[in-house]
């Protein structure tokens, strides 16, 4: 999902988007990538570029000339973003996921939220300060660290679904309610936020496989 907000972002648009069928790996994929062997992967000029974030990055550079900046031309406030981008990726990418997989225990329910929830506020408190008060978290447009935290929302609503409780709300996370809102509508995003329902149905998937995992 970043990768194809930020070739919108980028007027990209002129583009094969393949699919990989769930627990099956093309040859394309472990040829494109076969360090990790995941998604995402860009291929461009016959060069595949792997992980998603630094995919963002390289479409920035790539088609520089198009559309507009992804990343600040300010070397610290860039570098702060990436720090926020790693953050995001280590605290909350992870724990909503593990509750939507994990549903069938109370116990990796309440583990998963109080992850979340601790990354959540720790965000919530830095947002005025990365936002500089403007619409977005990288300022008045969607940009690098918008995409960063913004591809989680679609996991953190099926999660909601799962344990019946919000991640944000008006109380604790004000400021990430708004921003949630404005990344959800924004032209670049609303074609590719996936629906909570077939999240919900790839975490019943996933979940035996896991149970599988863990016994081995």
């Amino acid at each position: 999902m970043g990768v194809r907000v930020a070739l919108h972002l980028k007027g990209v648009v002129d583009y094969d988007f393949l699919q990989e069928r769930l627990g099956e790996k093309s040859q394309l994929l472990l040829e494109s990538n076969p360090v990790y062997k995941k998604i995402p992967v860009l291929i461009h000029n016959h060069n595949p570029v792997c992980e998603s974030m630094i995919i963002v990055e390289y479409a920035d550079e790539a088609w520089a000339a198009s559309g507009r900046a992804i990343r600040t031309a300010d070397p610290y406030d860039r570098a702060l973003h990436r720090f926020w981008a790693a953050c995001i990726d280590d605290e909350v990418r992870v724990a909503p996921r593990s509750a939507a997989v994990k549903a069938e225990t109370q116990e990796a329910r309440a583990e998963a939220m109080e992850q979340s929830l601790a990354g959540l506020e720790l965000l919530e408190e830095s947002l005025a300060k990365l936002s500089k008060g403007r619409g977005f978290v990288g300022g008045d447009a969607m940009a690098y660290l918008d995409i960063a935290l913004g591809c989680y929302l679609g996991w953190m609503k099926a999660c909601e679904t799962v344990i019946g409780h919000r991640f944000l709300d008006e109380e604790k996370t004000p400021l990430l309610v708004g921003w949630a809102e404005r990344f959800c509508s924004h032209e670049a995003v609303k074609d590719w936020m996936p629906e909570t329902d077939e999240l919900l149905e790839l975490a019943k998937v996933l979940q035996p496989k896991r149970k599988v995992s863990t016994a081995n």
